[in-house]
């Protein structure tokens, strides 16, 4: 059964380069920031991140000094057996709830369980509309 949570997102946008993620996740790591989930992609020359960590006012802190600002947000996270079908089951809810999803993310892995992140409408009643 699936389980839905509110987590706090950090995402920012910088100019692409080679070797960013390499330096972004050295910089997280050296500060012992562990990387939950994240979501990294190419936009007009523009590298976009957006991750769930376990300390966004260290994550924060640490990409300050590289010049990166970072923008908070609500999301929320969905834990959910990793087996066909759940994510149609966990989508269909929403759906029928009447609620948008903005935009998600997410893996299976290989273990039992797998995460993704929603952005949505109406993130408190996706969390309720979920976790019935």
């Amino acid at each position: 059964m699936a389980k839905a949570k509110k987590v706090k997102q950090i995402s920012f946008s910088i100019r692409n380069r080679v070797g960013l993620v390499s330096e972004i996740t050295s910089a997280l790591a050296s500060a012992k920031v562990n990387i939950h989930t994240i979501s990294a992609y190419e936009q007009e020359k523009n590298a976009r991140f957006m991750l769930i960590v376990d300390s966004n006012s260290k994550a924060s802190k640490t990409l300050a000094k590289l010049k990166i600002k970072v923008k908070e947000e609500d999301m929320v996270a969905v834990e959910m057996p990793n087996k066909v079908g759940e994510l149609q089951k966990v989508s269909k809810k929403i759906t029928d709830a009447g609620i948008n999803i903005n935009y998600m993310y997410g893996t299976t892995g290989t273990g039992r369980v797998s995460t993704c992140v929603f952005k949505t409408s109406d993130n408190r009643r996706t969390i309720s509309v979920i976790n019935k």
